[in-house]
Parts: C-alpha cells; structure tokens; sequence
C-alpha cells in the first residue's frame, strides 16, 4: 500500500457532508509534500495526498504498469478514507499533475477506481497519450535513456540535464536549482523503475474514452506551458490556464491553482446536493 495522509486545510471551512474530497496525484520526481502550498490557499473541509510507488514514502511500493498503479491508489484511498472516520462512499475528485494526471487518466478511462465514488477529475499538464506507433517508439527509447541515466548516474547531475528538457523551458535558473535540490533526495533506481512501468510509450491514447465520461473533467495547465496549452486546446476537454506558469503550475501559483480546485469542487458540491 501506498502513503497517504489527510490533511485540513488551513483556509478551510464547515462543508456539506456531500462535498466532494480532492484526492492529490503529485508528478515524477515528486511527493506528496508538493501539494502543501496549495493546501494552505484551498477552501474544503479535507484532502488526501499520496505518494505515489517509487516516490516519497512508497519509494519501495514498484509497478509493473498503469493498471497496478492504479490499484495502488484505489487501495491507499479506501484505506484513508476508513482510517478518518469517512465511508468509502465518499464522494472524490481526483487532483493529478503530470504522473499523477496520466494515472487517473487512465484509472477512469480504463475503469480503475471503481470501488472509489470519483465525482470528477482535475488534470494539470498530463499527456492523453500518443496518436503513432512511431511516436511510441521514438519515446520508448527516450523513457529507456532517462531509465539508465537514473539508474547508474548521480541524481543531481541527472536532475539538472532533466530540468533542461523543453518542457521546463519556462523556469529561471532559480527554479531549476530549487527543484533539483528539492528532488535530490529520490533513488534513481526506482525511479527508473516508475519511469519505465509507466512510460508513455505504453500508455493508450485516451482521449476518446475520456470523453466519453459522463463526469465533470477539466485540464489545467500554466500559460507559459505552450506544448500542454495546445494539447488542451485541440483536446476539447474543458480547460483552465494559470496565469505566469509554466509546466508545473501548481507549485509555480498555488494560489491560483486552489482556487480553480476549490470552485470546481464547489461546483460538483451544489449539483451532488440538488
């Protein structure tokens, strides 16, 4: 099993008994720590956060694939809610950055989290998937370099060729150096082995299925995160930017970021109780 913990927010107020509870999936390298400046801002009555396998907490909990991570969560949650006096019933949305957006992603397209009462989903910056076997090739091989390198190099020499990917092109100097000393402290081999369980290269394209939901969904992604902005644009999903942020948009304004959590769930909680 996963760790997880509950926490209540600091800005937090009384809430229906129907008010959904996000459920927060950090990214690669990352932590459930991560979510503590958005914590501070959010206005619900709780939250859970995980560590997903490999990171924090679970660095010792591995995955073979999408499937089993998402049974990991499905496991962590059930028992977070049962060990906080709530009943499984309890109504969720699921909170997911990068990683953590691609495995909820795929625990609700692919039916993952049915013993969870998910009532929507918020996705920052994850990838629906790949349109070509030629891109899946091509990014196989790239997740297989970054394996290696993790696995056999020093981390902050790893880190700091990972943060010049394009993807970060956003950050100053600054946040880079921030990041790699605050990701410093992860094992490269399991991270190697998250990275290669859940590559994209073998993940499904899931944007059709996604769509298809009935439930609530929107992705979030930060203004300067031109790649993710045109991904949403030609999703057709519902979308929200973040204003002055790049890829990671939460850690970048949590502010900004609870606030869009706490209106969508606000949002969920007036239809539950209609």
């Amino acid at each position: 099993m996963l760790y997880s913990h509950t926490v209540i927010p600091s800005s937090s107020v009384e809430s229906h008994r129907s008010s959904p509870i996000p459920v927060f999936l950090h990214g690669f390298l990352g932590s459930s720590q991560d979510w503590s400046a958005t914590l501070e801002y959010l206005n619900c009555s709780a939250a859970i956060c995980l560590d997903l396998p490999c990171h924090g907490v679970s660095k010792y909990c591995e995955v073979d694939d999408f499937a089993q991570a998402c049974q990991q969560v499905q496991t962590t949650v059930l028992e977070a809610l049962q060990k906080s006096g709530l009943p499984t019933s309890t109504p969720l949305v699921l909170v997911g950055y990068s990683l953590g957006a691609r495995i909820a992603m795929y625990g609700l397209a692919q039916a993952g989290f049915t013993e969870l009462n998910v009532q929507g989903a918020i996705l920052e910056g994850g990838n629906v998937g790949l349109a070509t076997e030629e891109e899946k090739v091509l990014r196989w091989e790239n997740d297989k370099h970054w394996s290696k390198r993790f696995a056999t190099e020093a981390m902050d020499e790893v880190l700091f060729d990972w943060y010049q990917q394009g993807v970060f092109a956003s950050l100053t100097p600054t946040q880079r150096e921030h990041l790699i000393e605050l990701r410093s402290d992860n094992l490269g081999a399991q991270l190697a082995c998250v990275l290669r369980a859940t590559s994209l290269a073998k993940q499904p394209h899931l944007l059709a299925s996604l769509t298809s939901l009935t439930l609530p969904l929107l992705y979030v992604c930060g203004d300067k995160d031109t790649k993710f902005v045109a991904l949403a644009e030609q999703s057709g999903l519902q979308y929200r930017k973040v204003n002055h942020a790049g890829h990671n948009a939460h850690h970048e304004q949590p502010n900004e970021f609870a606030t869009i959590v706490t209106e969508f769930i606000q949002q969920l909680s007036s239809t539950i109780t209609k």
